[in-house]
């Protein structure tokens, strides 16, 4: 239970708040009321914000909301926390600030109490601690020593006259400083030692008021208050930068940022990206920077172990030009701006496609260029869509162990890229990723790879699709032919899914499975073949199980799929051979040797029905253009912050290690009283006791020791 002197400041601050009803609190006499009531409700308040109690809930709600500023990714984009969290809780938690915990209005405001709390506890404990870091106890009375866990009675057997000189010299070699009390029985030595370990309560507050002020300085504080004190506000990033406004734009005397710096190769910038909300804001920089090269070097796992940057830095002042290499972990400080080497991305690599057109009866594959980061519209070649070219990466280390062996009729479903076991790292070359955007906005992301890769024997090309990036990417492999090409694939493609050539496919393979004359039964099967490739041709395998499932009865149903899986083989050859014929090559014979390519086909052309693109993107050649990412920060905090934290180790070593003793010896005429107190209870309270009562009674020629 608290005592008055704690009940009475915390009912009343609870009084003030509204939570504790009126004539629940003690009443004050009449004189007492009005001004002094003002000043006594002050006087409260104080109290309460400069206890403990008030600073340990402040430091568990900033511990809390650290705990979550972990667990939640700060400053996403808002699309990620919709998928993450739903429709329900998104909004939620963004009011409460959660997706920029250490920046919300909140946190700085309890960082800005904990500060004036830690500040008006310093001021309050300052005058009773220097006082009882300077007093000595020179007027303790003699009952009150007789009552300390440690004392001695001695007996000395020296002279009076020589006793007190005896004890003072000996507490001056042992570094204490006394004081003498002269008495009508005698006289008490007060001496104290390691008094400066109370220093060690001041510097570690002192520390948090530090610590806590830098981090105010140096977070998002500043910047909140320009914009709402000032005429800032964010505006969209998805506009060029001369048109960003200057409501948007931040001087280069800003004392106080944090963001990026997003450089080519070969191109220069003068200000950093500044994330505010859901927009941005433009950091002017007191100097250009400029690229001239980026190096970057990697680990046999395809993950970067080195990149630098080569830098021109020009003075937008005095124009003064000088060149620095930045690497991680090697910031460079100019003019109060300290850049760091934070990352790096495509600057806008030159890419040369060739377009290969997946619709049936379409035009022979044609040339196409584009660069990482542009936007073409498609509708001057025929297609409803906006290609957005995203990302170039020229090595791609992926774990290519062994697939594990799949069998029957199910392992023909969903080529893709079957999963893995083991660890086989094999780097698979350059790869691209694109967008196609529709016109209502939706698009879908693709990922392809330059070079074919090869599994158990075999090469493919594989290209990811997926309709959101909380998707993984679903793989298509387009098999090569015998002369390490695509173009039987996708020559195939085209005669199996135009249905101007239907009839005449499925006459070429009734014709060839069916050398006689029975033209009733080479009819029947021609239907057959037909209605298999129009069925295969809207939906894949799924379409003729779907077909099993509901016509043929269950017992006869594996039959049935063995004849639709034979037919369709079939099928596939046929269009291959007229492919061959197309293209001027002489049909091949039926075989083993031609079968894995047959199949690995047919898994693709059941694959590239749910592709969602009308074409085909194969990249053949690149100019690769690097880009850096700097993180510019301007930081007037952070000489607080660390003058707080070597403050704070000081603090906590003059704590922990400086001992305050006091040791009281009270000289009378038939007997020598010795007294020790200590500010904090050690192990080795004991054994110092020991040693300076068995020091002093020698000193003293003192008998045996009487507690």
């Amino acid at each position: 239970m608290m005592g008055d002197g704690e009940s009475v400041p915390f009912l009343l601050s609870l009084f003030l708040s509204g939570l504790v009803p009126d004539g629940f609190l003690p009443q004050r006499p009449r004189m007492q009321q009005g001004a002094s009531a003002r000043v006594s409700a002050i006087q409260a308040l104080i109290e309460l914000l400069s206890s403990m109690r008030f600073a340990i809930s402040l430091l568990t709600v900033l511990a809390i909301a650290s705990i979550i500023g972990t667990v939640v990714q700060q400053n996403e984009p808002a699309n990620a926390y919709l998928n993450q969290f739903g429709q329900f809780w998104e909004p939620v938690f963004a009011r409460m600030g959660l997706y920029s915990v250490y920046g919300a209005g909140w946190f700085l405001a309890i960082l800005a109490f904990l500060v004036l709390s830690t500040m008006l506890c310093i001021i309050r404990q300052a005058t009773p601690m220097l006082r009882e870091m300077r007093g000595f106890h020179e007027h303790a009375r003699e009952v009150s020593l007789r009552l300390f866990a440690h004392h001695a009675s001695l007996v000395p057997t020296l002279p009076p006259q020589a006793r007190r000189g005896a004890v003072t010299d000996y507490l001056a070699g042992e570094g204490f400083r006394f004081r003498i009390d002269e008495r009508e029985d005698g006289a008490l030595v007060a001496a104290r030692q390691g008094g400066a370990g109370r220093i060690g309560y001041f510097l570690a507050h002192t520390a948090i008021v530090l610590i806590c002020a830098g981090g105010l300085l140096d977070g998002d504080l500043p910047l909140a208050l320009q914009m709402y004190l000032g005429d800032k506000a964010p505006t969209s990033g998805n506009r060029p930068v001369a048109d960003i406004p200057a409501s948007a734009r931040l001087g280069p005397d800003n004392w106080s940022y944090r963001g990026n710096v997003y450089i080519p190769e070969g191109g220069s910038a003068d200000f950093a990206v500044l994330n505010a909300g859901d927009g941005i804001l433009l950091q002017s920089l007191p100097f250009r920077v400029a690229l001239q090269r980026f190096r970057i070097d990697y680990y046999a796992s395809g993950m970067p172990r080195r990149y630098a940057s080569d830098l021109v830095i020009t003075d937008n002042d005095s124009g003064e030009r000088f060149e620095r290499t930045l690497e991680v972990n090697k910031p460079f400080t100019y003019r109060g701006v300290t850049l760091f080497q934070s990352g790096f991305d495509d600057g806008g690599s030159r890419l040369r496609f060739t377009v290969r057109d997946l619709a049936p009866g379409a035009h022979p594959p044609y040339p196409f260029a584009g660069e990482v980061g542009a936007r073409i519209p498609l509708e001057t070649l025929g297609y409803g869509y906006t290609l957005e070219i995203t990302g170039f990466r020229p090595i791609n280390v992926e774990n290519m162990a062994a697939t594990a062996p799949g069998g029957g009729f199910e392992s023909f479903f969903g080529g893709g890229a079957n999963a893995q076991s083991g660890k086989k790292p094999r780097n698979l070359g350059p790869s691209y990723t694109f967008k196609l955007r529709d016109a209502a906005g939706q698009a879908r992301e693709f990922s392809n790879y330059m070079l074919p890769v090869e599994i158990d024997g075999r090469w493919y090309l594989y290209s990811g699709m997926r309709a959101s990036q909380m998707e993984p990417f679903s793989y298509l492999r387009i098999p090569l032919d015998g002369d390490a090409g695509v173009d039987a694939w996708f020559a195939i493609r085209h005669i199996f899914f135009d249905p101007a050539r239907l009839d005449a496919l499925a006459a070429r393979f009734a014709a060839r499975n069916l050398d006689g004359d029975d033209s009733t039964l080479r009819e029947r099967l021609k239907e057959a073949a037909g209605h298999t490739l129009a069925l295969f041709a809207d939906g894949g395998f799924a379409a003729i199980s779907e077909f099993i499932e509901k016509s043929i009865p269950e017992a006869e149903r594996e039959r049935s799929g063995a004849a639709f899986l034979q037919i369709i083989q079939g099928l596939t050859w046929d269009a291959w051979m007229i492919a061959r014929e197309e293209a001027g090559q002489a049909a091949l014979e039926p075989g083993e040797a031609h079968a894995p390519f047959v199949r690995d086909a047919l898994i693709a052309l059941a694959d590239s029905s749910r592709y969602g693109a009308p074409f085909y993107l194969q990249l053949n050649a690149y100019e690769q253009r690097q880009a850096t990412v700097l993180q510019a920060t301007r930081s007037p905090g952070k000489a607080l912050v660390y003058s707080g934290a070597l403050l704070l180790a000081l603090g906590v070593f003059g704590m922990l290690y400086i001992r305050e003793r006091r040791l009281f010896v009270l000289l009378k005429n038939d007997e020598t009283l010795l007294a020790m107190s200590s500010n904090r209870k050690t192990i080795d309270l004991d054994e110092t006791f020991a040693r300076h009562r068995d020091a002093l009674a020698a000193a003293l020629g003192a008998t045996a020791p009487q507690n």
